[in-house]
């Protein structure tokens, strides 16, 4: 394996729960009101230090969605996921859009977001779709 070359962010930023590595800065955030299975899910402009999965049709609260699953480059951890496509004209707004699970971040005070038992079992999208 190679010599592993890490962005590091500065001011407030969120980082992998597991590993520590940053993320994406607060000030990246689009959206705070969207959900995934484990419960609450960030919208953002940008993240760093993320590798890419496959591509795949995954249909959501507001329709289908062409969606890459992002990982950690630190640990392997799944992040979230990418929106390369919406279907829909009305979430076009998504496209290169980051999706980060709450969960599996650290918040900018290093806070770490617990699953509650009431999180939802299907895809994400924002509470007021």
């Amino acid at each position: 394996m190679g010599r592993l070359f890490l962005i590091t962010l500065e001011g407030n930023f969120y980082s992998c729960k597991h590993c520590h590595v940053h993320l994406a800065l607060s000030d990246d955030i689009i959206s705070k009101s969207f959900h995934c299975r484990h419960g609450k899910a960030y919208l953002f402009d940008k993240v760093v230090n993320v590798t890419l999965g496959d591509k795949e049709e995954r249909m959501m609260i507001t329709g289908m969605h062409t969606v890459v699953d992002i990982f950690c480059v630190g640990c392997g951890s799944i992040m979230g996921w990418k929106y390369e496509a919406a279907h829909d004209k009305s979430q076009k707004y998504k496209e290169g859009k980051f999706i980060l699970e709450r969960f599996q971040v650290l918040g900018p005070d290093g806070s770490n977001y617990m699953v509650s038992p009431e999180a939802q079992v299907s895809g994400s999208d924002p509470d007021d779709a």
